[in-house]
């Protein structure tokens, strides 16, 4: 299973650069993104040129990282983000990156002026000996200082609360992700069992089960109809596109004669009712009660062509409510009855 600590394996670090770039550019601020141990796994966003002047001096450049590591640490230890000086008076934002209460990251965020008298309330997390170097330095640097935007105080701390939800939140659905694809792996190699309640040939109605099961397993491969009224899924396919909805998939091809609710197949993708909806008539062009009748109705179909089984037995199989309702169901899709069917097949065959 994938760390948590390691941020690197919980997230798409290419769209996460992508969404770090967006951000930079609504916010206004510079953001860098770094590990738990203070590496960072970003690219710079925005990087102001006053900022990179300064780490690029040889002595100015270990205060920034003495402020970068300071800022972090305290970020953590409040578990919030913080807002502080750099020893420039620039404002800085350390907003850490939790899961499960661990923490995993932080986000970087400023290189930003504080509007009038805004930053007095603000700590200057680092402070620096004025020398007649770093004097010089700044003075030489003063046109690209002007050049910082400059934002008031209560616009910093919405933007600084905005980012923490918004990351925090990716980051963690990330790793729920990441946990479930696991698990989900792990299952797929054991040995299957049951995970949902569903209707077998043991508590069904139908007469004689081991019969049936003789049958199923005796039976040979499906007649070819001549039939097209319908365009049956093909029941040996199990992939998807939208790899969300594969344990749906892989589910109910695997089972088909089960009984299963969409609601079922939302909570065995992680994901909420609705939203599997509107994945599921993305992905396969039709809802879910029509996508999987059509399926059962493809089954029901290879099992008339090749077995001897009753159109009660077959109701059964499949999990229907009753043989009235199945044969309704089939006469939709298919224009006749299960019985004419079967002679139909039979006439073809003849």
């Amino acid at each position: 299973m994938l760390s948590k600590y390691d941020l690197k394996s919980i997230i798409d670090l290419e769209k996460w650069q992508a969404l770090q770039d967006s951000l930079s550019l609504v916010t206004q601020m510079a953001i860098i993104t770094v590990d738990y141990k203070g590496v960072p796994v970003t690219r710079h966003s925005r990087c102001q040129a006053f900022c990179q002047a300064v780490r690029r001096d040889a002595e100015l450049s270990s205060y920034c990282q003495k402020c970068d590591a300071r800022g972090g640490l305290e970020a953590v230890r409040l578990n919030q983000p913080y807002v502080y000086l750099c020893h420039f008076s620039i404002l800085d934002i350390a907003i850490p990156i939790t899961v499960d209460n661990q923490y995993v990251g932080a986000v970087m965020a400023g290189q930003v002026r504080l509007a009038d008298n805004d930053g007095s309330r603000l700590e200057q997390i680092v402070t620096r000996p004025t020398t007649p170097e770093s004097a010089g330095a700044f003075a030489a640097l003063r046109q690209e200082y002007e050049q910082l935007p400059v934002m008031p105080y209560a616009q910093v701390v919405t933007i600084a609360e905005m980012l923490s939800h918004l990351c925090n939140y990716i980051v963690e659905e990330a790793s729920r992700k990441n946990e479930i694809m696991d698990l989900y792996q792990q299952a797929l190699a054991a040995p299957a069992v049951d995970i949902l309640p569903h209707k077998t040939l043991a508590d069904s109605s139908c007469p004689a089960p081991q019969a049936v099961q003789q049958e199923l397993s005796d039976s040979a491969a499906p007649i070819e109809s001549g039939n097209k009224a319908a365009a049956i899924p093909d029941l040996s396919a199990v992939s998807c596109s939208n790899p969300t909805l594969q344990p749906a998939f892989d589910y109910i091809y695997s089972r088909k004669h089960e009984n299963f609710s969409l609601e079922a197949m939302a909570r065995l993708c992680h994901i909420s009712p609705s939203y599997f909806s509107r994945l599921f008539v993305r992905e396969s062009g039709e809802n879910f009660s029509a996508y999987v009748s059509r399926l059962k109705i493809g089954q029901a179909k290879q099992l008339l062509e090749t077995t001897g089984l009753s159109v009660n037995e077959i109701s059964d199989h499949l999990s229907f409510c009753d043989a009235g309702y199945f044969i309704k169901i089939f006469k939709k899709y298919e224009q006749r009855t299960p019985a004419a069917y079967r002679s139909f097949i039979k006439g073809e065959q003849g």
